[in-house]
C-alpha cells in the first residue's frame, strides 16, 4: 500500500503513510500548535492531543484576577483591623456605627470578589487540566498512577482532595518532561510543583479554623485577632494563586515542546529462552 499523502513511498504507519511524510507530519503540528490555540491534530496514540494554550492563558488571566481580589481582601481586612483596634476601650469595643458599616461593605464586597474570581478560576482550571492529563496519556500512559477521570473527580472527594489531585498533575508533569537524545523520559525538578501544592493545602486548612474563628468572635480582641487569620489566609491564597501561574505555564511550555515527539518509546521486552 502507497503513503495516502504522497502516492509514491510505501506506507509504514498506522495512519497510512510513508516515514518521510510522517516525520513531516509532526514537525507541522508543532508548529500548528505553537501559533494557534485552538489546534487540534491528529492521533498519536490512544488519544487525540489537543492545544493548551489558549486554556492555559485564560486560566492565567483568571488566577491574576484572583490575587488581585485577594489583595483587595487583605486591604478590606486590615482596614477593618485597625478601625476595630483603635475602637477597643478596656476591653469594650467603641467604634462609629457608620465607618464600621462602611468597614463591612468593604469586607463584603471583596469577599463576593473572591468568590466570583474562585468559582470562574475553578471551572477553567478543571478543563485545562483535563486537557493536558488526556495529552499526558499520550506522551507517557506509564507515568500516571490514576486513570484520566480524576483530573476533575478527584478534588471533589472529601479529605482525598488533599492528596489527589496533586497525585494527578505530578503524573501530567512527569509524562510532559523533556525527553533525553535517545528519546527516553527526563526528570523534571518538582519544586515548584510540590511548592505550590503545599501552599494550597495550607491554605485550605488555615481558612477553615480562621472563617470559624471569626464567625464565633464575641469580643473586640477575638474579632481583632479573627481579622488577622483571615489576613493570614489572604496572604497564602495569592501565593497559591502566584505559584499555580508558574504551575500552568511551565506544564504548557513543556507539553508544547513535546508535541513534536509523540509518545515515549516502549521499552523492548527480554528475550525469552526455553
Amino acid at each position: 500500500m502507497l503513503c495516502s499523502l504522497c502516492g509514491t513511498r510505501p506506507a509504514g504507519t498506522a495512519d497510512v503513510r510513508c516515514s518521510v511524510c510522517a516525520v513531516t507530519a509532526g514537525a507541522d503540528r508543532g508548529r500548528a500548535w505553537a501559533g494557534s490555540p485552538g489546534w487540534a491534530p491528529e492521533p498519536l496514540g490512544p488519544d487525540q492531543l489537543r492545544s493548551p494554550v489558549g486554556l492555559a492563558r485564560a486560566v492565567c488571566v483568571l488566577l491574576g484576577a484572583v490575587a488581585v481580589a485577594d489583595v483587595l481582601a487583605i486591604a478590606a481586612g486590615i482596614h477593618t483591623r485597625m478601625l476595630l483596634a483603635d475602637g477597643l476601650d478596656g476591653g469594650f469595643l467603641v467604634v462609629d456605627d457608620h465607618e464600621l458599616t462602611l468597614a463591612d461593605h468593604l469586607t463584603g464586597s471583596a469577599g463576593a470578589l473572591q468568590m466570583l474570581t474562585f468559582m470562574a478560576t475553578a471551572v477553567v482550571f478543571l478543563v485545562w487540566l483535563r486537557r493536558v492529563r488526556r495529552n499526558a496519556e499520550v506522551f507517557d500512559p506509564s507515568a500516571h498512577s490514576l486513570r484520566p477521570g480524576w483530573a476533575i473527580g478527584g478534588w471533589f472527594v472529601p479529605i482525598g482532595n488533599l492528596w489527589l489531585p496533586h497525585r494527578v498533575v505530578s503524573g501530567v508533569w512527569s509524562a510532559s518532561a523533556p525527553l533525553d537524545g535517545r528519546g527516553h523520559r527526563t526528570s523534571a525538578p518538582r519544586g515548584l510543583l510540590n511548592a505550590w501544592w503545599a501552599a494550597l493545602v495550607v491554605d485550605q486548612l488555615v481558612s477553615r479554623g480562621a472563617g470559624r474563628f471569626y464567625a464565633d468572635a464575641e469580643t473586640g480582641d477575638e474579632m481583632v485577632h479573627g481579622l488577622d487569620l483571615l489576613a493570614v489566609t489572604d496572604a497564602l491564597d495569592l501565593g497559591a494563586a502566584v505559584l499555580a501561574i508558574l504551575v500552568v505555564r511551565r506544564v504548557t511550555a513543556m507539553q508544547s515542546r513535546r508535541v513534536e515527539l509523540g509518545p515515549v518509546p516502549a521499552a523492548p521486552r527480554p528475550i525469552q529462552t526455553h
